[in-house]
């Protein structure tokens, strides 16, 4: 007799966490159990894959509401620690931007910038609840005729804080390297010249848009983890592209679909979102982003099953190509081989580094997972998925 397939719904899964009955494993848990049971008994027996990424995320920031003053005032412009942040909006609101640098920042003036401080180190301070400087200016008008102010604010001081990154969790990236004979400085790290180091820039099997490669269950309305809490999907992100070559497991082969994402600042803590200080290049936010994949079939099995030596990127000179807007891949190689400290191109042993940190990627799917068990965190429903075709 032919055995029935595997079919749940959020619904259900939902109702199986707030009994504490729902399985729940991580995506590198469920790469041994699909291997020793397959696809269809894998997915009778779990119910939740918890996935992970932490990296820096450059299209990242916050719009904060600092709250009217008296007199008030309408601020056209905004500095907190003397990183400016974007006024144009109502009076008293602001976006502050993760790859903003300080007021008199020497930048690459004298090559290469350490770029100390930036817009990721202030929404980190935030978080951290440290004091900020906060400084605005506008131009005056009958009912907002402050034209400065200054004041020192925590977080606790904003009405509102609310992160929202427009680019977050690229699904794939590309793998960096340097031809040229001088060193380079890009968002990439450190490219010593004639290729003598390669950085790549993803937790691989753990990330959360390899373990559903087509976004069927991953769309707005997701509930993800976001920098320690709870937060959302909000949209696709910009640049979202799935319209690229793919593995026959569906794994894009460079990089394909981002998600936008949204949540509380207040809520959040400096260990998951982290300031970056990129030699030569600027600053950054590291973002920690887990994404629950719920078992709905068979084939959701499958695709959380993904492994290192499956997943596959495309390797690009930095230093002559890519910033002519021109990039042509020197090769293809996979994320097993990049993990495993070198790889050979052209004929030459590579070493490699990551940029994102594999162990706190781990880290964040177990936090996941926990949360989930405890019944503490439930599966949002997408109101709409992530387009799987670019439109």
């Amino acid at each position: 007799m032919k055995k029935l397939k595997t079919s749940k719904t959020i619904q259900e899964i939902n109702e199986k966490i707030k009994r504490g009955k729902a399985v729940v494993v991580t995506a590198e848990e469920m790469i041994d159990i699909v291997e020793r049971h397959g696809d269809a008994e894998a997915a009778r027996r779990v119910d939740v894959v918890t996935t992970g990424t932490f990296a820096p995320m450059c299209s990242s920031g916050a719009f904060l509401n600092v709250g009217h003053t008296a007199p008030r005032i309408k601020a056209d412009k905004m500095w907190l620690n003397d990183v400016s942040a974007y006024g144009g909006l109502a009076a008293v609101d602001c976006y502050i931007g993760a790859t903003a640098v300080a007021e008199g920042d020497p930048l690459n003036s004298v090559y290469p910038g350490e770029f100390n401080y930036g817009g990721g180190h202030v929404i980190q301070d935030l978080v951290a609840g440290n004091v900020i400087r906060l400084r605005m200016e506008g131009y005056g008008t009958d009912c907002y005729p402050a034209r400065k102010h200054e004041k020192n604010i925590t977080i606790h001081d904003l009405r509102d804080a609310i992160l929202f990154n427009p680019r977050n969790a690229y699904q794939n990236y590309s793998c960096a390297v340097n031809m040229s004979d001088k060193t380079i400085y890009t968002y990439m790290g450190m490219l010593r010249p004639r290729m003598a180091n390669a950085n790549y820039a993803t937790s691989a099997q753990l990330s959360p848009l390899f373990n559903d490669p087509y976004y069927k269950t991953i769309g707005m309305g997701t509930r993800i983890f976001l920098g320690g809490a709870q937060g959302f999907v909000a949209w696709p992100g910009t640049q979202h592209n799935p319209s690229v070559p793919r593995n026959k497991n569906g794994v894009p082969r460079e990089g394909a679909g981002t998600i936008a994402t949204i949540g509380n600042l207040k809520e959040m803590s400096p260990e998951w979102l982290v300031g970056a200080s990129m030699l030569g290049y600027g600053v950054s936010l590291y973002v920690g982003i887990g994404i629950p994949i719920p078992i709905l079939s068979e084939e959701m099995a499958r695709y959380t099953s993904v492994k290192d030596e499956d997943i596959v990127t495309q390797i690009y000179d930095y230093s002559m190509d890519y910033p002519k807007g021109a990039p042509k891949s020197l090769g293809e190689v996979n994320y097993k081989e990049l993990r495993s400290g070198t790889i050979m191109l052209n004929g030459k042993k590579v070493a490699t580094a990551p940029l994102s940190s594999y162990y706190k990627a781990r880290e964040i799917a177990n936090l996941l997972k926990e949360w989930i068990e405890r019944g503490d965190f439930l599966l949002g429903e997408p109101q709409q998925l992530l387009p799987s075709v670019r439109v």
